[in-house]
Parts: structure tokens; sequence; C-alpha cells
């Protein structure tokens, strides 16, 4: 059975892109007591305000009539940003080659639960940095694009 966040993708993908966008990724959570489903845009020369409130405008009768959330939500629309967390392997593969944090779920065998690093491959059990470490992908919490300002 598919997620929420699949379903939503697949409905909107086509029609974000329709409009001159890339649908980035989905995210739908509970936040305390409130739902939000996320929807992260993008586009080459970057996402402003405007942006998110044209795609907000055409998304929200589609999501509306799909009714694929029970629960009342709130939605919003944003760009990834300039750190971005990688979710997903398309995600992965775009970002080779970039320095990237890694945040676990618990401590490693080595006493570790961060790890910064350039991110060098990655396969369905595991993501490796350039300088050999491999991580379980199964113990990663969180992996995001680092952007040294």
């Amino acid at each position: 059975m598919a997620s929420i966040e699949e379903k939503v993708e697949g409905l909107l993908a086509n029609k974000i892109e329709s409009i001159g966008y890339e649908l980035y990724d989905v995210e739908y959570a509970k936040e305390g007591k409130n739902y939000f489903l996320r929807i992260f845009i993008d586009k080459p020369n970057g996402i402003n305000l405007e942006d998110c409130e044209k795609v907000n405008n055409e998304i929200v009768d589609i999501l509306d009539e799909a009714d694929y959330i029970k629960e009342q939500y709130f939605l919003e629309v944003s760009s990834p940003g300039v750190e971005r967390v990688l979710r997903k392997d398309k995600h992965l593969q775009e970002n080779l080659g970039i320095e990237v944090e890694i945040k676990l779920f618990r401590k490693d065998e080595k006493g570790n639960k961060e790890y910064r690093g350039v991110l060098k491959s990655f396969n369905q059990d595991e993501i490796i940095l350039d300088d050999g470490i491999t991580l379980e992908r199964k113990n990663i919490a969180l992996i995001k694009t680092i952007y040294n300002w």
C-alpha cells in the first residue's frame, strides 16, 4: 500500500512539472496535535514566495478532490532550501561528490552519532563517504547537504 506521501507525489508531479517546477519531495508529518503536508518544489534559478503561491493555488483543489488525507492538515509549499535533506536515491545520486552531514538514530560501534564528509557512493543498504566511512542506511535518521557560508 502506498503511503500518503507517495500518493500525493504521484497525484501532483505532472501538474507541478507542467507549470515549470520540479517536485523535489513530499512530506506528511504530525507535529504536536497538527498535521502538515509539505510540498517541496524547485527550479534552476531557485524558488521565491510567488512560486510557492502559484504552486499552492494550482494544487489545493486537486488535493481536496483526491481526499487522500482524512485528518485536517496544513498545506505548506516551499523550497527544499540551500541545505537539502536527501531522502530519496534520486537526491543522493544528484549530490554525489557533495559534502553532507549524516545523523544516526543511535551511536554506532565507534561511538559516533554524526558524520560529515563527501558523499562518495550509496546502495540499497549503505552510504559511503569519501574517507572510507560506510554507514548502514537503516541507522540513518537524516542526511543533508552542507552549504559552507
